[in-house]
């Protein structure tokens, strides 16, 4: 399932994919996968993706 969520969040803080890659510590590709629903990502990244957009992990990644 693609991660719209995720993808709105990061352009409204006005950060590229390598940007928000950069801050979590992972590649472009990555985040690009994880957006995409290719790849879930680890509780730790996901923590992580959370703190640098300001969003809660049930705002980006609870499927409802």
């Amino acid at each position: 399932m693609k991660n719209l969520r995720m993808k709105a969040a990061r352009a409204a803080k006005d950060l590229s994919q390598d940007d928000l890659a950069k801050l979590v510590g992972v590649s472009r590709q990555t985040i690009n996968s994880i957006e995409k629903g290719d790849y879930n990502p680890t509780i730790n990244l996901c923590i992580a993706i959370c703190k640098e957009l300001d969003r809660t992990l049930d705002e980006l990644f609870w499927e409802e």
